[in-house]
């Protein structure tokens, strides 16, 4: 069973980028938000979402089945928390 990962990102972000890429490449679904592209209450609400998972608010900040929390491109730590 695939596991469920969402990015928040930035979309100027290299490791954001680069961790994105990485998805791809070992095959692992994935939803992401480019935080910079949202407006007014979106972006309100999305940061504080981001707060309740990483309060340093730190690009990339992946979130695995709603509870595994991985701040920035950690390859071992995703593809172990994805099961590759």
């Amino acid at each position: 069973m695939s596991k469920k990962v969402y990015v928040y990102a930035l979309s100027t972000c290299v490791h954001c980028k680069n961790t994105k890429k990485f998805l791809e490449e070992e095959g692992i679904e994935y939803d992401h938000v480019d935080v910079d592209q949202l407006t007014g209450d979106e972006r309100e609400k999305v940061v504080n979402e981001i707060k309740e998972y990483n309060p340093k608010l730190s690009f990339p900040t992946l979130v695995v089945d709603g509870e595994k929390v991985i701040v920035g491109l950690q390859k071992d730590e995703i593809k172990e928390a994805c099961g590759k």
